[in-house]
């Protein structure tokens, strides 16, 4: 993923989500990005390229000892 992807959707998590929320570079991987509240990791945003429209897909678990 390009740093200035990165950083379009850190400010759309920040603004839409929650203020703490940080979207990082994976390391060794360039489909996708990191979500963190904080310190917490949160989950994976995917790139999305089918049918030439660009898309992002945010993937997170929910633990049920988290519930």
């Amino acid at each position: 993923m390009k740093p200035e992807e990165i950083k379009k959707l850190d400010a759309y998590f920040k603004r839409t989500l929650n203020p703490q929320m940080v979207v990082k570079a994976r390391p060794r991987k360039n489909d996708s990005a990191e979500v963190y509240l904080g310190e917490e990791f949160l989950g994976v945003i995917y790139i999305d390229d089918e049918d030439g429209d660009r898309s992002y897909n945010f993937s997170m678990a929910i633990l049920d000892v988290d519930l």
